[in-house]
């Protein structure tokens, strides 16, 4: 009997959409998105570590640095349903996530630019209004204060569109099955990111302000001209035909369709009390260096060097943890993942706040706190694909940041208002326990729910629709 030569399996074939990718192509993709992260981790840091230090080094007090963020943050929880369904009915040669990236980034990069030399441009600006004998009713701290504000806003409206299109673009060219390992990856690679920035800029940053944010800002952009030519999309259907009257009609749909479910409620609720537990870290640099106020209780005194030293070490540990949450994530679901990293991150809240009174205090229980941070972000970035259906998910998606965007309107005032009341910087650590215990039980209403419509092997995104197409 004459023998047969094995079969050589054929290779794997990974699909998203209309996209089908060989092993090796899906590297290369996942590649140039993760290449992506690392620049865009860096941008990311600097807004929210160097604005309120040079809010601060012009004199700002805790509740103005807190109002400051409230305008851009409502701006940009207006934008972000106008960007949803902006980019999942855009249709043009580079699909409808990559032309916002391709035009959006200049314009980010160039108010990045502009705010990097505000003391500069504010003292030209309190020169030109005193040679217009208008000096006397302004000062220069306060001129650097309003270009600050102007370079913010203008900012926020590109990098809105950036930020948003970046994490649609994660679902119509990551496949679903690989998604968890990539969101693991997508966070070791945003944390060295975050350590470059503590470690090597962030001390630095008040020498070399200006230089800062030139640098990082052309790294950034090259960073994401190269996603655009690297990563390439798949075909869409065709968007609804517009109509007459199309706008008012998008609106009410859009409002019908996000607002009008309770499990999608329960999910947008995540966001708003997680990211109203980031709004207090933003004063964290007051408690631990000598830029405190005067009159409040002892900080614990580091220079900003030290501090950026202790903050970059606090990353580390979420290093191990995110190769680690993928492959458990994609085993047990990232909603279960998510609920035991939330339980152990307010735990380790209420524990900062009696625990931390110096720097090596500081250094060993703020990392304790990271890590169990590292388990709930790696759990959430992948429970929004499971959750949100594919074909909306930047409507959805956008609606989700809205919700957060609320917290990110209120909290950083009220904080800051809080602190100026109680002068004690260590109240910081239970304001995030008690918001991050708010997160902890509406993630249980959501598990609850979640069974309810299917659990593991019956869950399907619900989508509203048909009372949308009567309006």
């Amino acid at each position: 009997m004459e023998s047969r030569p094995a079969e050589t399996p054929a290779p794997k074939v990974y699909r998203v959409g209309t996209l089908t990718y060989t092993r090796s192509a899906l590297l290369q993709v996942m590649f140039w998105m993760l290449w992506g992260d690392f620049f865009f981790q860096l941008l990311e840091s600097i807004p929210a570590a160097l604005i309120p230090l040079q809010l601060r080094w012009e004199g700002a007090s805790d509740t103005l640095i807190g109002l400051f963020s409230s305008p851009t943050a409502l701006l940009a929880f207006c934008l972000y349903p106008v960007i949803g369904m902006h980019s999942d009915n855009h249709r043009g040669r580079l699909g409808r996530r990559r032309p916002f990236l391709l035009w959006c980034t200049p314009p980010a990069v160039l108010s990045l630019a502009m705010l990097g030399a505000a003391k500069p441009c504010g003292a030209f600006v309190y020169r030109t209004l005193a040679a217009l004998h208008l000096g006397e009713h302004v000062t220069q701290a306060g001129c650097t204060i309003a270009w600050m504000g102007l370079c913010v806003i203008i900012f926020t409206i590109f990098n809105a569109y950036i930020t948003q299109v970046y994490q649609y673009l994660f679902v119509d060219v990551i496949p679903q099955e690989v998604m968890g390992k990539f969101i693991g990856l997508f966070r070791v690679v945003g944390t060295l990111g975050s350590i470059a920035f503590n470690r090597w800029v962030l001390g630095p940053s008040q020498a070399h302000t200006f230089l800062v944010y030139v640098d990082i800002g052309l790294l950034y952009a090259i960073a994401f001209y190269l996603i655009v030519w690297r990563v390439k999309e798949g075909d869409y259907d065709p968007p609804p035909p517009k109509q007459p009257g199309q706008r008012w009609k998008t609106v009410k749909r859009y409002f019908t369709e996000c607002y009008t479910n309770r499990f999608y409620l329960t999910f947008y609720c995540l966001s708003f009390f997680f990211w109203g537990s980031l709004a207090p870290l933003s004063f964290i640099v007051f408690f631990a260096t000598q830029a405190g106020q005067p009159g409040y209780a002892p900080t614990l005194g580091l220079t900003l060097a030290e501090f950026g030293h202790v903050k970059s070490w606090t990353f580390f540990i979420q290093l191990p943890i995110f190769f680690i949450i993928g492959p458990l994530i994609d085993r047990f679901h990232p909603i279960r993942v998510g609920l035991v990293g939330m339980f152990l991150i307010s735990v380790s809240y209420f524990s900062c706040y009696w625990l931390i009174h110096g720097s090596n205090s500081l250094l060993v229980f703020w990392s304790i706190n990271q890590g169990m941070i590292a388990i709930y972000l790696g759990a959430g970035a992948a429970l929004t694909p499971r959750l949100l259906p594919r074909e909306f998910y930047g409507q959805y998606l956008s609606a989700n940041q809205a919700f957060g965007y609320m917290s990110v309107i209120i909290g950083p005032p009220l904080c800051g208002w809080f602190l100026g009341t109680v002068r004690d910087y260590r109240y910081i650590f239970i304001l995030c326990g008690a918001c991050t215990t708010m997160t902890l039980v509406t993630l249980i209403a959501l598990f609850i729910q979640w069974k309810k419509l299917g659990g593991d092997k019956g869950f399907r995104p619900p989508v509203v629709r048909a009372a949308a197409s009567a309006g």
